[in-house]
């Protein structure tokens, strides 16, 4: 647990120092508890541990420190449902809860779904992974870092 003034406390050490190592165009994977993080991480991403922590409450916690990219159209991709689930028209109330924190954060822009393997490929990619303990079908969110505009540095 990090303890300092205005830091989240859900927020660990090592997700914090990724965090502020990341660069624009960088991602940061939140996966689901059934995501194979350890595997996606042996091609390169580091390995953060969440474990018991849901994914809303983490994404909460980062878009307070976290600048979205505006240069892209979507700052945040979410895993499509695989075939069998879009015929039986599987609900996905996570991606609700995402796009309203999102929005809450400044986004306005919708969820890009990316294709099961598609996804993990690009996740191979990202510069972070944190495994969390999301249970929800389907929680694994893909952020993009922004820029910090120069009239918000000091």
């Amino acid at each position: 647990m990090v303890v300092l003034i205005g830091i989240p406390s859900v927020l660990s050490p090592e997700l914090l120092y990724a965090l502020a190592k990341m660069g624009h165009g960088d991602e940061l994977v939140l996966a689901d508890a059934n995501f194979p993080a350890s595997s996606i991480c042996a091609c390169g991403p580091k390995e953060i541990r969440a474990d018991g922590l849901g994914i809303p409450q983490l994404l909460e916690a980062i878009l307070k420190l976290l600048p979205l990219d505006t240069y892209v159209s979507s700052p945040a991709a979410v895993m499509d449902l695989v075939d069998s689930d879009k015929q039986r028209a599987l609900a996905v109330p996570v991606w609700d809860t995402y796009t309203l924190l999102l929005g809450q954060a400044g986004s306005q822009a919708p969820l890009e779904k990316v294709e099961r393997f598609a996804f993990y490929e690009r996740a191979k990619k990202a510069y972070a992974v944190v495994a969390t303990g999301e249970t929800a079908l389907y929680g694994n969110l893909i952020l993009k870092k922004g820029v910090i505009p120069a009239e918000q540095l000091h």
